[in-house]
């Protein structure tokens, strides 16, 4: 399992938290920690990649800015 903290823009509130933790826990992996800003998963490179993340958090009308593994 690889570890990745995902630094966020746009997030504000509760209810950010909440759009960008539904969007993750779609994917095939674990969802450690969302917070204003950030999210931390635990994920198998072999079942979904960073691309998928990038593209379900800006479905969600957010954009990942950094990753940090």
């Amino acid at each position: 399992m690889k570890k990745e903290t995902l630094q966020i823009e746009g997030m504000s509130c509760g209810h950010c938290v909440q759009s960008v933790r539904h969007a993750l826990e779609a994917l095939p992996l674990t969802v450690a920690d969302v917070q204003i800003g950030t999210a931390t998963v635990h994920y198998d490179p072999a079942q979904t990649s960073r691309a998928a993340m990038v593209e379900a958090v800006e479905d969600v009308g957010f954009v990942i800015l950094a990753a940090h593994g």
